[in-house]
């Protein structure tokens, strides 16, 4: 066996230099390498050369035929050549040969019949066009070019006739106003008019019915285009009309000066009509109203613009309550209750999702407008009754409340002359979620009732509640002494001030002092001071302090002699500059500045005993020190 031959391997690295196919392509382009030259131009000068040129050529023509019957191109080229040799009926055959072989092609029936035209065989044009419609009756443009051709010819009566046998196929919308617009050229009003009326039959959309009355507004038939919207409501019904028709028939109307009757198509129209599908009426009412209507019309139309744009917020976010209170407000001002109150349920079933005050802040105010419709607008005791009960049960009281639904609620029962009611639900408000202002409107009612005794067991369950509110028992104690109870006056301020937590400790001693002097006990107004001095004191409120023996010296310059006076000045602050650090907002020092600080001589008596206990015991640590060093 022999050697095989080994084949070497291709370098398959890309070549240095890249050619692309719009590269090849351009090249051979401009070197024509397929080009092949044209025949040289052939002069016939005798019969016998013409014939065999044609029989040449109509050999070529149909081996192009026969290769592919179905490129109608191929037989148009032939017919065009054949006319162009004046041999008309050999043209006429190739195009009913063509026909033979594609007869659904529009285009070759049109060129066929416009050969026949050019050739002034105008009734061949028109056979063309019959045998054309008859096979291919959905072929607009043959229609088209039929129609054009018999007015051309001004052949009226055969343009309409055409048209007619069109329209028995029921044609699209344009077809049918190329036949209206063919009349009105010729000032046929009424033919139009009956053209129209079918018209409206055949393609029943709002739009056309429209065109319509706006055709017979145009020419003057004012009536009969009122009637054409008459007739065009009666067919569609409520059901399938849209805002285009009303805003036709009520500008029809404002046109002619129909105020009246165009108001109340707006009106119906609105009635009716989804809102969504009523954005461009009422714009289209609002400027109506704005040209024609008086300032109570005009608001109206603007409150109702209002009312769709916040029914479209609430769709978008249910929980948009201020958008509820604006579309509650203008549902209100219609009057229409039925539709108020179930405006307001659709509105406070949107409970919030979240436990949370804060998100509930907001909600329960469409309760209390709801209560507040039924009992002053609706004048409905019962529903106001059901509103606030409702509301009450819905809140959740073992995480918060809202005390001024209880309030309000007890205000109404009183109203209603049912105080039991009133007070079983301000008792079982304090005590399934006892708060101040629970508290606080519950006395206050048993005061305007002058239930005294009520009146004191509140106020001792208040101070059991919140025994540092001082507000509370200087209240306690003002009922007392307005009652001329002033023992008991005076107990309730020594229980006061013996609590060991107070929120505002100088207030209540400033009451307690106001009262003392009041009864001209003015030896236990003197010990309340002191005793009030002393409790500062010890609570460092500093400034308090200041202001209580400010008040104590001119209650001793008015009262007192100079022994008493003198007391009083000896422990009265002195305002003395100092340098303390300067504490920004996020607590970090940043310097120094001066302070005016209040000090008192109790205080530079215990610094100067503090100053006194160091340098001992820093004496006694240098004895030390020394003893060592020994």
């Amino acid at each position: 066996m022999g050697k095989k031959k080994i084949v070497k391997v291709k370098n398959k690295a890309p070549a240095e230099i890249q050619i692309t196919a719009e590269q090849l392509l351009r090249e051979a382009k401009e070197r024509d390498l397929e080009i092949v030259p044209h025949p040289p131009k052939q002069k016939i000068s005798d019969p016998e050369e013409l014939a065999d040129y044609q029989r040449r050529k109509r050999r070529t023509f149909e081996d192009d035929i026969r290769k592919n019957r179905g490129n109608i191109s191929n037989w148009l080229k032939y017919a065009r050549w054949e006319e162009n040799q004046k041999e008309i009926q050999r043209a006429r055959s190739i195009y009913e040969r063509a026909l033979d072989v594609d007869h659904r092609n529009v285009n070759l029936w049109i060129k066929y019949s416009q050969w026949e035209m050019n050739n002034q065989q105008v009734n061949h044009a028109r056979n063309i066009y019959d045998r054309a419609v008859t096979i291919l009756p959905r072929a607009n443009q043959i229609w088209y070019k039929y129609v054009y051709m018999e007015e051309t010819l001004g052949n009226m009566a055969g343009t309409r006739q055409v048209f007619d046998r069109w329209m028995q196929w029921r044609p699209d919308e344009q077809a049918w106003m190329t036949y209206v617009n063919f009349e009105m050229r010729y000032k046929e009003i009424n033919r139009a008019r009956e053209i129209f009326n079918t018209f409206i039959i055949v393609h029943p959309v709002v739009e056309n019915w429209i065109k319509f009355a706006r055709f017979q507004e145009n020419h003057g038939f004012i009536s009969e285009a009122r009637e054409v919207y008459y007739r065009a409501y009666q067919f569609f019904g409520e059901d399938l009309m849209d805002e285009e028709f009303f805003v036709a028939f009520a500008t029809f109307e404002e046109n002619y000066k129909e105020y009246e009757r165009a108001r109340v198509i707006y009106k119906y129209a609105l009635e009716r009509l989804p809102e969504e599908k009523a954005q461009n009426l009422n714009n289209a009412y609002s400027i109506y109203e704005k040209k024609f209507g008086d300032k109570d019309t005009i608001e109206n139309v603007i409150s109702g613009k209002r009312k769709f744009l916040y029914e479209q917020e609430i769709k978008q976010n249910p929980m948009n309550y201020d958008a509820w209170f604006d579309y509650l407000e203008i549902v209100e001002s219609e009057g229409n209750f039925e539709v108020i109150r179930d405006s307001y349920e659709k509105a406070i079933a949107n409970v919030p999702p979240v436990k949370g005050k804060q998100f509930w802040r907001r909600y329960i105010y469409l309760w209390i407008n709801y209560a507040i419709f039924e009992e002053l607008t609706a004048r409905n005791s019962e529903r106001t009754r059901k509103v606030y009960l409702a509301c009450l049960e819905i809140i959740p009281h073992k995480k918060f409340t809202f005390a001024k639904m209880w309030l309000y609620y007890a205000s109404f029962e009183v109203r209603q002359k049912k105080l039991p009611a009133a007070r079983k639900a301000l008792g079982k408000a304090i005590g399934l979620c006892p708060k101040k202002k629970l508290f606080k409107g519950y006395i206050e009612l048993e005061l305007q009732l002058q239930a005294v005794n009520r009146c004191r067991k509140l106020y001792e369950k208040f101070l059991d509640f919140n025994a540092e509110n001082c507000s509370t028992w200087v209240q306690f104690a003002e009922l007392e002494t307005y009652l001329d109870e002033i023992d008991r006056a005076r107990v309730i301020y020594e229980e006061a001030v013996k609590q060991s937590h107070l929120d505002m400790p100088d207030l209540l001693w400033k009451s307690f002092i106001d009262f003392e002097i009041s009864q001209n006990e003015l030896e236990n107004a003197r010990k309340v001071f002191e005793r009030a001095n002393n409790s500062l004191k010890n609570v460092g409120e500093k400034e308090e302090k200041a202001k209580l023996l400010q008040s104590w010296k001119l209650f001793e310059k008015e009262f007192g002699n100079e022994e008493t006076l003198e007391r009083v000045d000896v422990i009265m602050p002195n305002r003395v500059k100092k340098r303390v650090h300067f504490v920004s907002d996020d607590g970090k020092e940043e310097g120094w500045e001066e302070k005016l600080v209040l000090v008192f001589p109790e205080d530079e008596t215990a610094n100067a005993k503090q100053n006194m206990k160091i340098l001992t015991q820093s004496k006694s640590w240098a004895k030390q020190v020394d003893e060592f060093d020994f």
